[in-house]
């Protein structure tokens, strides 16, 4: 039987006041999803941006304060120049809509990585999505382009030790996360990976320290708010304890 109250909601007995502030999610399985349609890769991905459209606006409704996805690594740089191209113009044709929509929705969209490598029309546009929702307080959205866990740690750890040299001061784990892509952004409480494969992927390395996983081999163009309810139901059956003991 489905609830809906205040206290709770779909995937059975979702606790509203139990909900992750951050959910992550590595949106993998399009070109499989593809294939296994005899379809071009391409088309995939098209799909899977309509899924991201879907959860984000779940997460929104749900109350999450935080959605972040894994949309390109900067190791996809070595896929197929097509399929390459295809992903671009997704991203593109979703920041139009974004600029559009985002204040309608009451979501703010953030773009992390290093976007010096993206085209000159999308980084323009990035600029003014950023610009046109910074004044929005409800959920963040933030996709993670041309991103790798590893390129990022190195970037912080570079600036980190400047602001060391420059300031005096020695080098802390606050120092340290203000020169991350995700300054600001508390970490993933669930991380969320479909397909079947179970690796992070050089996926927020460092801000994973204590996110609950949820793996599911549904690749992503076939994940749904249903399925998202139940992770999160998953989520909230398990006893989160960094590195300490469970109380009795």
């Amino acid at each position: 039987m489905w609830l809906f109250n205040k206290k709770y909601r779909q995937a059975g007995r979702l606790d509203m006041e139990k909900l992750p502030r951050h959910i992550a999610v590595i949106m993998d399985g399009n070109g499989r999803w593809a294939e296994n349609r005899g379809l071009p890769r391409t088309a995939g991905h098209a799909a899977g941006a309509e899924v991201f459209r879907q959860i984000a606006t779940h997460c929104s409704n749900l109350g999450i304060e935080y959605f972040t996805v894994y949309a390109f690594s900067t190791e996809n740089w070595k896929r197929p120049a097509d399929e390459v191209e295809t992903i671009m113009a997704l991203f593109e044709k979703y920041l139009y809509e974004a600029i559009e929509k985002m204040e309608k929705e009451r979501v703010r969209l953030r773009v992390l990585g290093d976007t010096s490598c993206l085209p000159e029309g999308i980084r323009a546009l990035i600029a003014e999505t950023d610009k046109k929702t910074e004044h929005i307080t409800g959920m963040q959205a933030n996709i993670c382009i041309n991103y790798g866990g590893r390129d990022e740690i190195l970037r912080a750890a570079k600036a980190s030790a400047a602001e060391a040299l420059q300031t005096g001061k020695d080098m802390d784990e606050e120092m340290f996360s203000r020169h991350l892509y995700t300054a600001g952004i508390p970490d993933p409480d669930l991380i969320i990976r479909p397909s079947g494969e179970l690796r992070l992927s050089n996926f927020l390395l460092w801000q994973c320290a204590y996110s609950e996983f949820y793996f599911t081999k549904t690749l992503w163009p076939d994940f749904t708010t249903r399925e998202l309810d139940s992770a999160i139901l998953d989520y909230q059956n398990r006893s989160r304890r960094y590195g300490g003991l469970d109380k009795y």
